[in-house]
């Protein structure tokens, strides 16, 4: 039965395609005519490609204010640094000013907050108990509950990597080393006004870069799909991501210029941050950002970690839904039982991890064992409310301690 109700929201036009970088001026040009740009690769910004593009938007009329490196997950401070000096260099939608971020989550989810936070300046400034305006005021679980009055500025994402979905996304993923945590600025108004995927970009991937991201979005597939918060599109999509994405993976990480699997994986990184927006997570999402912020683990090794193991402790409370994406993955294969069926899709999940050379256990990827407490406590959040099944912080403990 389908639900009574449900919202469903997205950025406001996608642009999907091989090649189809030509097209971005466009995608501007509407927006705006000063473009602020956000890049999370250095490799990115000395490539041929890179330069392409910047010839691309000049030669369309477009002015181009200096481009923002991103290389790590952003940081308040990265925020703050950034948000304050736009907001004092006068940059405003009003005057033409779109932000256009390039790379993988961590680029775009710092345009995405800068682009949030420079109306909002004055805002943070009055009502903040600080002396100095911050994000963290507006960061779910660590700030002060303030919400954005002002629109952000306009922002058009340009994924090359196909994993964190953030392009799809109406949230941006900020951390804090001191005091440690990695918290939400979510907003609908975050999502962008337009979207430019070009698989292309992958190509340049690294085989770790291609199978981290790579994971985390087939980990955002499938906890989007089993999501207590699960709803009807999203859905829809994450059955068609997974279908396409799951046997993709492998191929694009084997043979880094197959473009149909490039396609496929772009495809479906995108499908993931839909998912995400829309039906929320589970377990390895909920644990992923604290062995970000307690062990520094990368946040797409993190999932690929974590996705098996999920789906094992899951398994007993959204076995129709498991049995469904068995059907759909391996439609070759008799399964004799149900048992046998979701045990099957538990597995391939842990050859596909092994065949990415992706660690298995905590220890092999720096985690120490005195930290699994702390690790376990930072476990919640808004993707741990959406596993299928409920989980205390001593169950999330233990589970950390079985796969040390």
């Amino acid at each position: 039965m389908i639900q009574s109700q449900y919202d469903f929201s997205m950025p406001g036009r996608v642009v999907f395609g091989w090649g189809r970088t030509k097209e971005l001026p466009e995608l501007i040009r509407p927006l705006g005519h000063r473009v602020h740009i956000f890049c999370g690769s250095r490799t990115i910004l000395n490539t041929p490609e890179f330069s392409g593009l910047l010839d691309l938007l000049k030669d369309a009329g477009l002015e181009l204010a200096e481009v923002e490196l991103q290389t790590g997950e952003p940081t308040v401070q990265d925020v703050d640094r950034l948000a304050e000096s736009k907001f004092r260099a006068g940059v405003s939608a009003e005057k033409g000013d779109v932000f256009l971020g390039i790379g993988g989550g961590s680029a775009i989810d710092l345009a995405k907050a800068v682009s949030a936070m420079v109306p909002n300046w004055e805002l943070a400034e009055k009502n903040g108990p600080q002396s100095a305006p911050t994000v963290r005021y507006f960061l779910e679980g660590v700030g002060i509950g303030l919400k954005l009055e002002k629109d952000p500025i306009p922002t058009v994402f340009m994924p090359t990597t196909a994993g964190s979905g953030a392009e799809a996304t109406k949230n941006a993923v900020i951390a804090s080393h001191d005091p440690p945590f990695k918290k939400s600025l979510r907003d609908v108004r975050l999502f962008a006004r337009a979207v430019l995927i070009d698989p292309q970009w992958t190509v340049r991937n690294s085989p770790e870069v291609t199978a981290c991201s790579g994971m985390d979005a087939l980990t955002q597939l499938f906890e989007s799909f089993l999501s207590r918060k699960a709803a009807p599109i999203p859905q829809a999509l994450a059955f068609q991501g997974l279908s396409l994405g799951f046997h993709a993976l492998e191929t694009a990480f084997r043979d880094p210029e197959n473009r149909e699997a490039r396609e496929k994986m772009a495809h479906a990184a995108f499908l993931s941050g839909l998912c995400l927006a829309n039906s929320g997570l589970g377990l390895a999402h909920g644990i992923a950002p604290a062995l970000g912020m307690h062990a520094q683990v990368p946040h797409g090794k993190a999932c690929a970690l974590l996705l098996s193991h999920a789906l094992r402790i899951n398994a007993d409370v959204c076995r129709e839904r498991l049995l469904m994406l068995a059907a759909a993955l391996f439609p070759n294969v008799f399964f004799s039982n149900e048992d046998s069926a979701v045990e099957k899709l538990i597995y391939e999940v842990n050859v596909l991890t092994n065949s990415l050379q992706i660690p298995r256990r905590l220890s092999e990827i720096g985690v120490r064992r005195d930290q699994l407490e702390a690790i376990a406590a930072d476990s919640k959040g808004n993707s741990m409310n959406g596993n299928p099944k409920m989980l205390k912080e001593s169950d999330v403990l233990q589970i950390l301690e079985e796969i040390f």
